[in-house]
């Protein structure tokens, strides 16, 4: 039987050509290739109560773009729930770069004793790039040292099998826990079961089967992880997100979607906002960018970030504009994941 999803009131979303009108579309560089990218673009909103994002990645449908949008509209016309904390303990991000580079990556994120090492590339030999991902891992090791924490992230890329035989090398480096290493549920919960058995301890967290599934409370039905990972537009706002991660009954860390710093606040007010947050979160991702929509970017100090809402300076939105193309481009994406959402939702 179903789990039954916690019902939260969709934000009234205000006109389409509001939100238009209203809009600032920009390209930001990256330090280095992430998820395949060079450059981040994003779509801001200035409402009355703030700023927000919509950034759905290019190879996002209207409906699933629709619930980035909802997001970006409670955070720009909404605002959030109150705060437990000022600060929010936030990891490190490796993505999969040689072992080589670790150090340099590491340093970018000062003060973080948790770092999350991207494994499992796409498009790489499988037998080369699990040879790579144990070199990146030791690499991480070394820098941390033996109290620091690691947990890798596949992304969904790992058959089951080949995800039992790397979680099984890469458990004596000492893992936080491995998240998403399956596309499925049900291929989690075998994983979790066959790595018990087999001695190997490396608890299991869900990503991509939370933010994309229809259900995201079959996680704890299904025993298929031990840690939910939730991010704020993808769940189609803070608010909802909450209620989402508390439903679970499980252990939550908050990331974000190498969002700009405006996304990235969004993510630290559902940190603030939980009651427990046992895990550092994966909000430090500004740190992948080259260039922010702010001059005060929400990079890492001591290890964590401040929670609080962000504004975009003029300046940067206008040095940083998107081509012409681009920004038709994405106002068609928002025309097309405002049509998808509930009409008793639209102004």
């Amino acid at each position: 039987m179903p789990a039954v999803q916690p019902e939260v009131p969709a934000p009234q979303l205000p006109p389409v050509e509001e939100l238009l009108a209203r809009a600032h579309v920009v390209r930001l560089p990256l330090n280095r290739r992430f998820r395949g990218l060079l450059e981040r673009e994003a779509l801001l909103l200035e409402g009355p109560a703030g700023w927000g994002e919509f950034s759905p990645f290019l190879e996002y449908g209207p409906a699933e773009a629709g619930r980035w949008l909802e997001a970006g509209v409670e955070a720009a016309w909404h605002g959030w729930p109150a705060a437990h904390r000022d600060r929010v303990e936030v990891n490190a991000t490796v993505p999969a770069v040689p072992a080589d580079d670790v150090p340099a990556v590491l340093a970018r994120f000062p003060g973080c004793r948790t770092a999350k090492v991207k494994v499992a590339e796409a498009g790489a030999d499988p037998a080369v790039r699990r040879r790579e991902d144990v070199a990146r891992v030791a690499a991480v090791r070394d820098v941390l040292g033996p109290t620091g924490r690691i947990r890798v992230d596949a992304n969904a890329g790992w058959s089951l099998e080949e995800a039992e035989r790397v979680l099984g090398e890469l458990a004596p480096v000492g893992l936080e826990y491995a998240e998403q290493p399956c596309a499925t549920l049900e291929e989690m919960a075998l994983l979790r079961r066959r790595l018990a058995a087999a001695g190997t301890v490396v608890p299991l967290a869900a990503d991509e089967s939370v933010r994309k599934a229809e259900d995201p409370l079959r996680v704890a039905g299904l025993e298929a992880a031990d840690v939910v990972v939730v991010k704020v537009a993808p769940l189609r706002g803070v608010r909802r997100a909450l209620a989402v991660a508390q439903a679970c009954g499980l252990p939550v860390v908050v990331s974000s979607a190498l969002d700009t710093s405006v996304g990235i606040a969004a993510g630290t007010a559902l940190a603030a906002a939980l009651p427990d947050l046992p895990y550092a979160c994966g909000l430090g991702t500004a740190a992948l960018l080259a260039a922010d929509v702010t001059h005060a970017p929400l990079l890492p100090v001591d290890g964590s970030l401040p929670v609080g809402a962000v504004a975009a300076d003029p300046g940067l939105l206008q040095r940083f504009a998107a081509p012409p193309d681009r920004v038709r481009h994405w106002h068609d994406r928002l025309r097309a994941a405002y049509a998808t959402l509930p009409p008793a939702a639209r102004d």
